[in-house]
């Protein structure tokens, strides 16, 4: 196991800003997933870790020591891509041993290791198989253990199941997630899939446009985002963000000229415009409610359904359980309980508090 932090880490392509000043702690065991759309600098920020990109400026720190001029193969980390990158020519052993046979590891510490590992992935069948003879799931399984037979201090995965079905996909984040946990190797994931990252992380840094928006617990992030980034991006859906105006009186919030609510007590003064975040189950279907929905789209999930509506040109999304029978062109009151709402400044984005 081993301690990762970056202090005060850029990188800039020329003029271009591509990761702005970072700051990040990983404790011993900790997986932490790095999340955001593409293009938002995750990848490249796992490999500034990785000693695959240069930094810019900025220190990093596997374990207490300074790794900024460390060769990648002297940080005792291991990475799994995304297009697994086995060797096509080689036996899955083969794909497997051959970091530990340039390291210099003897014939028969090599062949125990590998052993240990395959079973543990169970992979063992598979071990004289090539790469074209697998499946995904099983080439991925292969990737996986060529990392942990190196015995790293560092776990980095990018974007490693963005290649895989859909089921297959939910099978293997349940197998990364239990294998961490009894290898207890400290881990960074990157993923642009949020569901993914909620279900995987022990934290989250969420990231947007090079910079950190946030970082916390999967949970603190879901019910407690400090931007309207953070509330767009993380959710499925995400959290509705209604653009309300202040009445006249600055006694209430309007939206589309109907008045849903009073005017909050926020720490920071509300000017002409405020943003209303509120999640999707969190409206709450109620003959008396202040929003009055005509129903464009259901989705049905099963145990839940999704209605979609809209005011003038803002969409609005609420979750109901399943049961409920609505179909398009049913108007739909709803209520929002001031206990589950968030607010946002609409010139900056970034949450006001109470």
């Amino acid at each position: 196991m081993a301690q990762l932090k970056l202090e005060n880490v850029r990188k800039n392509y020329g003029l271009v800003p591509a990761i702005h000043q970072i700051d990040l702690a990983v404790n011993n065991g900790e997986f932490l997933v790095i999340v955001g759309p593409s293009g938002c600098g995750k990848s490249t920020l796992l490999r500034m870790v990785a000693g695959l990109e240069t930094i810019s400026s900025g220190d990093i720190y596997i374990d207490s020591q300074k790794v900024n001029d460390v060769e990648p193969k002297d940080r005792k980390i291991a990475m799994v891509f995304q297009n697994y990158a086995l060797y096509p020519h080689m036996s899955v052993y083969n794909n497997m041993s051959y970091g530990l046979k340039i390291a210099g590891m003897s014939r028969t510490d090599i062949e125990k290791r590998v052993h240990q590992v395959a079973e543990t992935l169970e992979i063992k069948s598979l071990l004289d198989r090539k790469p074209r003879q697998l499946s995904g799931g099983q080439r991925q399984r292969v990737a996986m253990g060529r990392a942990i037979v190196r015995n790293p201090a560092l776990f980095l995965f990018d974007e490693p199941l963005s290649n895989l079905d859909a089921k297959l996909r939910v099978q293997m984040r349940i197998e990364i997630k239990q294998l961490q946990r009894r290898l207890g190797i400290t881990t960074l994931y990157v993923t642009h899939d949020q569901v993914e990252a909620m279900t995987l992380a022990d934290r989250l840094l969420v990231m947007n446009a090079g910079v950190a928006e946030q970082i916390g617990t999967p949970m603190e992030i879901y019910e407690n985002p400090q931007t309207t980034f953070v509330a767009g991006f993380m959710g499925s859906p995400p959290m509705n963000l209604l653009n309300c105006t202040v009445s006249i009186d600055r006694k209430n919030l309007m939206l589309d000229q109907r008045q849903i609510m009073p005017v909050p007590s926020l720490s920071s003064p509300i000017l002409d415009k405020i943003i209303v975040g509120i999640r999707p189950e969190h409206l709450v279907l109620d003959p008396q409610g202040v929003l009055e929905l005509t129903i464009d789209l259901v989705e049905t999930l099963g145990a839940d359904i999704l209605v979609y509506s809209h005011l003038g040109k803002q969409r609005i999304v609420a979750r109901l359980p399943g049961h409920h029978q609505v179909v398009l062109g049913d108007t739909l009151n709803f209520h929002i309980p001031d206990n589950r709402v968030t607010f946002f400044a609409a010139d900056t984005g970034k949450k006001i508090t109470s």
